[in-house]
């Protein structure tokens, strides 16, 4: 089923529809679209899946201080630690593979199938159906990165305990404060990820092959954290997307360092502004009347 599908049956009605009416049934049938394929859940699945295995290993065997990837020794006196140490496992791998395949899926799949030219006769302006498009990859980079992290709380707090939790600055939190500081990690991350689905989008407008958009992006983020790790190439890193990906630790401080977080929050927007326009520009001037 795509998009076309939840929408070709009404498209006489909604000619005389509003606009924003049509957009609106479009983006609930864009979600559908997206949460309502197996392949997605089977994804979502897998993120789920790792902080799971991360709370059992550190339960069976606890790692020593400074051993494993941060937050890895913190997890056993803290279970909201669990989360933290999944996304940041998860952050340049798992999570940018299942934006690429939404984001790659948003233009290429439809026009894969053949529905695109069908779509846009709903009638949907190009903008407005590439907007929807992105709101979609948004609600789904904000859904899979709370998937990891409610998953990890919840093993978390059943595994290890609750309470006041340590900052990276010394500084103890409440529980409460703590699922706060979470809840705005997960929010930092989604919008990072979000920057990343803009450039997946651009790239979906250039092929009909969802695969070879998935493929093109994750190779494209695999090379920007490969550069990012180089020292010679420091000159280049603040402009790199993946680059400040991890600055969320900084949301973790007492009080929260803002530097990072806000050039972090500056270069998703960059991004994603430029990205978007390329995409319009791109789609706008498409063929798909074949």
């Amino acid at each position: 089923m795509s998009a076309v599908d939840a929408l070709a049956g009404p498209a006489t009605r909604a000619t005389a529809r509003p606009h924003r009416l049509v957009s609106t049934r479009l983006f609930r049938s864009e979600l559908q679209l997206i949460f309502g394929r197996r392949r997605n859940w089977a994804g979502l699945a897998v993120l789920a899946v790792v902080p799971i295995i991360i709370a059992i290993a550190v339960y069976y065997a606890a790692p020593a201080p400074g051993e494993g990837p941060p937050f890895l020794a913190s997890i056993t006196s803290n279970g909201l630690f669990v989360a933290l140490a999944a996304l940041t496992a998860e952050l340049p791998l798992f999570l940018p593979l299942a934006v690429a395949a939404i984001s790659g899926d948003a233009i290429a799949g439809e026009a894969n199938l053949g529905t695109l030219r069908y779509l846009l006769t709903v009638p949907v302006h190009r903008s407005r159906l590439l907007a929807v498009k992105f709101g979609a990859i948004v609600v789904f980079c904000f859904a899979a990165t709370l998937v990891v992290a409610v998953t990890g709380t919840v093993i978390g707090l059943i595994l290890f305990p609750a309470g006041e939790v340590t900052l990276l600055s010394g500084t103890q939190i409440g529980f409460g404060a703590s699922v706060w500081r979470l809840l705005l990690v997960c929010g930092y991350i989604s919008i990072c990820l979000a920057a990343l689905g803009a450039i997946g989008l651009f790239i979906s407008t250039l092929t009909e092959q969802p695969i070879g958009a998935m493929i093109g992006l994750a190779t494209l983020t695999i090379t920007s954290q490969i550069l990012d790790a180089v020292p010679q190439l420091s000159a280049i890193h603040p402009y790199l997307f993946t680059h400040y990906w991890l600055a969320f630790g900084d949301l973790l401080r007492d009080p929260i360092a803002t530097e990072s977080i806000g050039k972090g929050l500056t270069s998703a927007a960059a991004y994603t502004a430029v990205f978007g326009a390329l995409a319009w520009a791109r789609f706008s001037g498409r063929d798909v009347s074949s």
